[in-house]
């Protein structure tokens, strides 16, 4: 039997999310009913043809589905519909690829902090995993240099995550370039997490360090992974991809998925392909970005007025933020601070050092989910708000070793 580690985000998740009163620990932009979709659509039309009859449909995905992603990815070099894979969600696309592409006696190389399935994975499949550590004392920047010294012959894979889950940092366009030619002297696969791209909500592509799609680079080995549910607000269609320059790694995938799920719902897959074509997409990317940028200045206003406890690298893309929690300078119990939040006044947020570190990281730090509704969002600052001024001087502090 494989081990894996518990996933702990999710599990948090699953034990609080559907009870607490203010949500702001999930990761996607605030979601919307098919009836939204069709009014941030310039195509008024309705999305389904409930004439089509239910088989399991095209297995790879809709040639509209993949052909509308194809285009997303071909901004400077057009990518062929063929090298896109639809699958149930990017968790599934996660796990499938790290599944197709890993196993004993390789070693991976993971972008940290990050969503626990990039790093938990390949080590239950008998991988050699190495951290690459950023530091919210550098602003979460990787340090190419470091990368380097973590290379080993055996190193198959280098797994980034851009924007980053849980800081909403970004990796710039020039250490992106600097990973690519590290990648290519070593002929190692870059797979990048880009859930949450294209949410830049705080860099425009005009500025030098906005990062483009890893695919972009001109690299052969890469091969990205997404979703509609954190920029695109339909979690509840449960459709991911798999994109990459190398078609040897689609149809590894694919060979793969046989044994899994065949195929994405058909219903998911047609309102995919219409959220993600012309008529829709850009419309409803900045409906996001607005969303984004109006309560992420709701999250700093809090923040500044709470210098005393609070402390951040403010995010610069996706949906989610890393807020460190002290008192008198030392970190609090941040797994006891959310758990009496959510008793006391109904706010949940995701304990860093339980969800995302490993040892002893993160101690202190939460993660706040941003891109709720905005009402949702101010009443939450406001129940937090009275949390820190009757009941945060009884959350217990980590002492210093």
């Amino acid at each position: 039997m494989v081990h894996i580690k518990e996933f702990a985000v999710e599990q948090w998740m699953d034990r609080f999310e559907t009870t607490a009163k203010y949500n702001v620990a999930e990761t996607c932009c605030a979601s919307i009913s098919i009836n939204d979709l069709r009014e941030l659509s310039d195509d008024k039309s309705d999305p389904l043809d409930f004439s089509t009859k239910l088989t399991y449909g095209a297995i790879r995905g809709s040639e509209r589905l993949r052909g509308n992603l194809a285009k997303l990815y071909s901004i400077q070099t057009p990518l062929p519909l063929e090298n896109v894979l639809i699958t149930a969600g990017a968790i599934q696309a996660n796990f499938l690829l790290l599944y197709s592409l890993v196993g004993p006696g390789d070693h991976v190389i993971c972008h940290y902090p990050t969503y626990q399935q990039l790093y938990s994975v390949p080590a239950s499949l008998g991988a050699e995993v190495s951290l690459w550590k950023s530091k919210a004392t550098d602003g979460w920047k990787l340090d190419t240099s470091e990368l380097k010294k973590l290379i080993r012959p055996n190193t198959k894979l280098i797994i980034l995550n851009n924007p980053q889950n849980p800081t909403g940092a970004i990796i710039p366009q020039a250490t992106l370039n600097d990973i690519v030619d590290i990648a290519r002297n070593s002929s190692i696969i870059i797979h990048a997490d880009e859930v949450y791209r294209p949410i830049f909500h705080s860099i425009t592509p005009k500025d030098d360090q906005f990062p483009p799609s890893l695919l972009s680079l001109g690299y052969e080995h890469t091969v990205v992974t997404g979703s509609m549910s954190k920029a695109y607000s339909l979690a509840g269609l449960r459709v991911g991809w798999i994109a990459s320059r190398d078609r040897s790694i689609i149809e590894t995938c694919a060979n793969a998925r046989d044994y899994t799920t065949i195929s994405v719902g058909q219903l998911d897959d047609a309102i995919a392909g219409y959220a993600l074509s012309p008529a829709c997409e850009t419309n409803f990317v900045e409906r996001n970005l607005e969303l984004a940028r109006r309560n992420l200045a709701i999250l700093e206003k809090f923040i500044e007025a709470h210098r005393w406890a609070c402390d951040w690298v403010k995010p610069r893309a996706g949906t989610t933020a890393f807020v460190r929690f002290s008192n008198m300078g030392n970190p609090i119990d941040d797994v006891v601070f959310c758990e009496r939040l959510l008793d006391k006044v109904g706010v949940m947020f995701v304990p860093g050092s339980l969800c995302f570190g490993e040892g002893e990281d993160f101690k202190g730090y939460v993660r706040i989910g941003f891109v709720c509704e905005t009402e949702v969002l101010k009443q939450a600052m406001e129940a937090l708000r009275s949390f820190m001024d009757e009941e945060y001087k009884n959350v217990p502090v980590v002492q210093r070793q």
